[in-house]
């Protein structure tokens, strides 16, 4: 059986957690219990002590833990919560797991904040902005909305963040798509006038792409943990 500091100490190295030491990092809820089943939520919701009992679940990874009522929780459950750590290194920003999923190669950073890369630009095969748009629809159950600049895509630019800045780096790297999570109303007038492509993935949207490729990092580790997700309905 898996131990809860073991679980921590994996996620930390995973999760790179030292580069936010002044955020939630680690176990939330100390537990000496056995873990068989670890169950993967973004943040509560009302019905998630029946879940966590339903589920006979042993410990819980909690991204945004701060409304978790603790005393409706069985008391032996462990709780770990990676809040920062797990955006930026589970979501839209420079993250390998994600450029696997959208075919993209040739990884180079772009972007830093506090000298930590928020973002990543890498070479796909050549296609149609339409094509790619649908394959990245269908890595995220969707998208929020797309500006259409290039009819054709052969590197892209995912990017934690948006600014006219970051806007312009990307197109003076040959990107015709960039990637982001949030739309910022103030960038759109370089978007504009460099004539890129932007897809917005919506943040929820990303974070539910990371907690569902944690599961399958966690699943690769161990593979008699069992990692179990809620369904569509409580997410």
């Amino acid at each position: 059986m898996i131990e809860l500091e073991t679980l921590a100490k994996f996620l930390d190295i995973t999760l790179k957690a030292e580069q936010f030491a002044e955020d939630v990092n680690g176990v939330y809820q100390h537990s000496t219990q056995p873990i068989r089943r670890l169950g993967l939520i973004l943040e509560p919701w009302s019905e998630l002590p029946d879940w966590v009992r339903s589920k006979q679940i042993d410990a819980l990874f909690c991204h945004r833990p701060w409304k978790l009522e603790l005393n409706q929780l069985p008391l032996a459950i462990g709780i770990l919560a990676y809040h920062l750590s797990f955006d930026e290194a589970l979501t839209v920003g420079y993250n390998p797991f994600l450029a696997n999923s959208l075919g993209m190669t040739e990884l180079k950073v772009l972007g830093t904040k506090s000298e930590r890369p928020i973002g990543m630009i890498g070479e796909i095969s050549a296609q149609t902005l339409e094509r790619y748009i649908q394959r990245v629809k269908n890595i995220f159950d969707g998208i929020e909305d797309v500006v259409f600049g290039s009819e054709q895509v052969s590197r892209v630019a995912v990017v934690g963040a948006m600014s006219a800045e970051l806007i312009q780096m990307a197109a003076d790297r040959q990107a015709e798509l960039y990637i982001t999570g949030q739309l910022r109303r103030s960038a759109e007038s370089a978007v504009q006038a460099t004539g890129i492509s932007l897809i917005e993935i919506g943040h929820h949207r990303s974070e539910k792409w990371g907690l569902r490729a944690l599961a399958q990092i966690l699943r690769q580790q161990w593979s008699a943990l069992e990692v179990i997700l809620p369904d569509s309905m409580s997410w």
